[in-house]
Parts: structure tokens; sequence; C-alpha cells
């Protein structure tokens, strides 16, 4: 990912973040067999210290992808927050010298890893406890996996592989008009808050 200096974002701690709250990311496989690319959700452990952390996620057993994750594959994760386009008729400038295009506003994190399978099934039961616990958190009456019947999600566990990767490294790039003027960043905030699509008002909660 080409990721200019001002649009850099190297905070770990924000960049866990921003797993969390866009954590339906795009698993990446590209070996010997070819690139494969997979949409999952992606639950993110940062239990043991002086690590990146781990990511966690599960692949139906028909698919083929799992048995080319050898142990220590190596692996892209990409996770990708609110986008936006940008009109010039926000910038200020517009009307000082005409010379404004219009442009993509954008929250991306890249994770690079190895990985590993895991068919354990405690491992299995308490992924999918801990993945259904934080979407059901804000519900107003959360769904257990303990709701269902034993039988019936020993059944579905068994038709899956668990999956977890060592970060390795973490990208991060957060295309906010930075590089853009106070007056043209006020009015590029201004634009998007007005609009009607929900990218557009969650794109403007990060432009300072």
């Amino acid at each position: 990912m080409y990721v200019p200096s001002h649009f850099k974002e190297d905070d770990v701690g924000k960049l866990q973040q921003h797993i969390r709250d866009y954590g339906f990311g795009l698993l990446v496989v590209a070996d010997d067999d070819g690139i494969e690319a997979n949409h999952v959700p992606f639950y993110l452990s940062t239990e043991q210290e002086g690590t990146l952390g781990q990511l966690q996620c599960h692949l139906a057993r028909n698919n083929p992808l799992w048995r080319r994750l050898h142990d220590g594959a190596r692996v892209l994760a990409i996770f990708q927050g609110p986008d936006a386009y940008v009109s010039p008729s926000w910038y200020a400038t517009k009307a000082e010298t005409g010379r404004v295009v219009p442009t993509w506003n954008y929250l991306a994190v890249h994770v690079e890893g190895s990985a590993r399978i895991i068919e354990d099934s405690d491992w299995l039961k308490l992924h999918l406890q801990r993945l259904t616990d934080k979407h059901e958190s804000g519900m107003a009456s959360p769904w257990a996996v303990d709701d269902a019947p034993a039988d019936f999600v020993e059944g579905l566990a068994q038709a899956i592989v668990g999956v977890e990767i060592r970060i390795e490294t973490l990208m991060g790039k957060l295309k906010a008009s930075q590089n853009q003027p106070e007056r043209n960043r006020v009015g590029v905030k201004a634009g998007l808050e007005a609009g009607e699509g929900a990218q557009g008002r969650a794109m403007a909660k990060f432009i300072d």
C-alpha cells in the first residue's frame, strides 16, 4: 500500500482499534497456486504482551483455502473503514485559484503475518463465543452461542476450521484531507456532514 508520510498512521493502539471497529476484513493468500481473497469477520486478540496481537477467524471446512495455510504461511489481512468522495466544490481555494480536483478520503489497515490452522474444538468454541459476544454487545437482548442447542453448535463447529495469524507488521493509512489547508479541511468536513451517506458522515469524524 502506498502511504505518503502525511497520511501514515503508525500508532499501534489506534490501528488495533480500527481493526476492532471495522473487523470484517479480507484474508489474502498468495502462493505458488495463485492469489485468493476471502471476506471474513476477524477477532483481534491482544492478550499476549510484547506482541502486536493475533488475528483470529474461521473458514468453512469445504473452503479449499485453509489447506494452503500450512503453519507459518504468510498472509495479508486488509481492513477498510469509512470512505467518501471529496468534491472540489467544498474547497475554499476553489474560488481563489480554481486549481482543485476531486479525490477520495478513506481509512485502511493492512496486516501481514504468519498463519496456523486450528482444529481444536475448545479453541473454535471460544473463538465463536468471542466473535459473537463482540458483535452482540450492543444489542438490546444479546444472543449468546450457548443459547443454541449444544449438539447443534458442535455440529456447526465441526464444519469449520480456525485460522490464527500472528501479526508481524501493521500498516495504516488515513487519508482525511491532511494535505489541505485548514480552510479546505473545514469545507470538506462540512460537506461530508451535510451529505446523506453514512460513509461520508463517518469519514467526517476523522477530519481535524
